[in-house]
């Protein structure tokens, strides 16, 4: 499965996507910037996406609710590990209240993952994010297996952004 993000004004790329209704698309918007994601098994229509692979997943993508991109840049030494941690994570974000999907992308032509998170809307998150189970869940990602810090697989600090899919019926 392949996840493709194109980045433009709501109404352009909200073109783009009544002209691909078929297509599964959501539409998001920040206050800086609206992105569109495509996820399919095959190519996206977009002129220069943002391209990743899905690699660990869990949830159907809707078209309403509160989204969170956590972009971690991750070195090509650090990527097996990345992806095994991940890839063998606990799973407590499905249990949590208002917890809609979650996305892991590995990206297809830069160094930074994308962990995206979708939600009922921003109260759901910032409840997950004030658990015990989302420091539980995040407390091992800080250690490597001897004990150690391991900031050498990171080459910067990785950044979140939010968004919110716009409900069309108001």
């Amino acid at each position: 499965m392949k996840l493709y993000m194109a980045i433009g004004t709501y109404e352009f790329l909200k073109k783009i996507e009544q002209k691909h209704s078929n297509e599964s698309m959501i539409i998001m918007q920040n206050a800086e910037t609206s992105l569109l994601i495509h996820e399919t098994e095959g190519d996206s229509f977009f002129q220069e996406p943002r391209r990743y692979e899905v690699i660990d997943r869990s949830g159907s993508l809707q078209n309403s609710g509160f989204v969170v991109c956590n972009n971690i840049p991750v070195t090509d030494e650090g990527r097996p590990l990345f992806e095994y941690r991940f890839k063998n994570r606990a799973g407590l974000i499905e249990n949590a209240p208002g917890f809609i999907a979650i996305r892991v992308l590995r990206p297809l032509d830069t160094d930074t993952y994308v962990i995206m998170t979708l939600w009922e809307n921003e109260k759901a998150f910032l409840g997950w994010k004030n658990s015990k189970q989302y420091s539980n869940a995040h407390e091992n990602k800080k250690k490597s297996n001897d004990g150690e810090t391991k900031k050498d697989n990171f080459p910067r600090a990785s950044y979140v952004k939010q968004y919110t899919i716009p409900n069309e019926e108001n």
